[in-house]
């Protein structure tokens, strides 16, 4: 019984659709980054009407507009098991990449006892972290994909969760909001020479 399961089971791959040309593992990873895109989309436009900055609007805006489309071309190769209506195209963020090091004290971060205490530093954080969500559930389900196309999608989408990640995290810093500290100048060089460059290992080729 079993061998025969097998032989009509290889016998029946090749013909497959490729509409189901996906594992289990996949289709379940990938439905948990289609269902977090649809969490974190919809969380800008509930955040939107509460930014104040101009700043953080623009970024909120350009982001959710990438997100989208991301979104779409995502759920349509996992749909179809095609190449989708359009490559994955690249985020490019609109501000500089120069952070501020070092801690100032200041009041203590503590959950809101109101959502009238809702302000740009929240909001900004809350989008912060949707896309870090965004990050891990991609590359867990881009591991776990066995379709070609749906494992190239996203792939090639981690770097733009991560480039909106960072702009999030640029303006919190900018604003105050994220504080970077730093080693002390002595830990800070014995981390940074701690690793050497590595000779070719005997018997290994070039």
């Amino acid at each position: 019984m079993t061998n025969n399961f097998m032989d009509q089971n290889q016998q029946m791959q090749p013909n497959m659709p490729l509409s189901m040309n996906h594992g289990a593992h996949e289709v379940l990873d990938v439905h948990e980054v289609l269902s977090g895109a649809i969490g974190a989309l919809n969380a800008f436009i509930f955040y939107r009407p509460h930014v104040q900055d101009q700043e953080l609007l623009n970024i909120l805006d350009r982001q959710y507009a990438f997100m989208l489309d991301e979104y779409n071309i995502t759920a349509e190769c996992f749909k179809t098991g095609q190449d989708p209506s359009h490559p994955t195209r690249t985020y490019k963020m609109q501000m500089g990449n120069d952070s501020k090091y070092g801690l100032t004290p200041g009041q203590p971060k503590k959950p809101m006892q109101s959502a009238n205490e809702i302000n740009d530093s929240i909001i900004s954080g809350a989008l912060l972290s949707c896309h870090k969500m965004l990050t891990t559930g991609k590359a867990n389900a881009a591991l776990e994909s066995t379709n070609p196309v749906v494992r190239r999608v996203l792939q090639d989408s981690i770097p733009n969760c991560i480039e909106m990640a960072y702009e999030l995290s640029l303006y919190q810093n900018k604003n105050g909001y994220y504080q970077i500290p730093q080693l002390s100048q002595a830990d800070m060089q014995a981390m940074l020479n701690m690793y050497g460059q590595a000779d070719k290992a005997q018997g290994m080729p070039s």
